[in-house]
């Protein structure tokens, strides 16, 4: 199985977008996400050449509803959790 990417922000918030996130605003280098009908919002930060930590990752996951697997078929995009699974064996 994959593990989390580990990237920059501006790369996970184009992923949060793909799940059906959309950006309300920008804080600084913060951007707030926001999704129709939830009371959740997740602020990433976009630090040029800076990867976001880990752990930071796993709470906007599961405070966004996802699990770590339906995460990475989204950032993943054309690929299903299945050949995921394949391509790291």
């Amino acid at each position: 199985m994959l593990k989390l990417p580990r990237v920059s922000g501006d790369q996970h918030v184009a992923a949060f977008k793909r799940a059906g996130w959309k950006v309300n605003h920008v804080e600084g280098s913060h951007y707030i996400l926001i999704k129709e009908g939830s009371d959740v919002h997740l602020s990433i930060p976009v630090h040029k050449g800076k990867d976001l930590g880990i752990g930071l990752l796993k709470k906007l996951i599961s405070k966004a509803g996802l699990t770590n697997e339906e995460y990475i078929a989204i950032f993943y995009k054309n690929y299903s959790c299945r050949s995921l699974e394949l391509k790291s064996d």
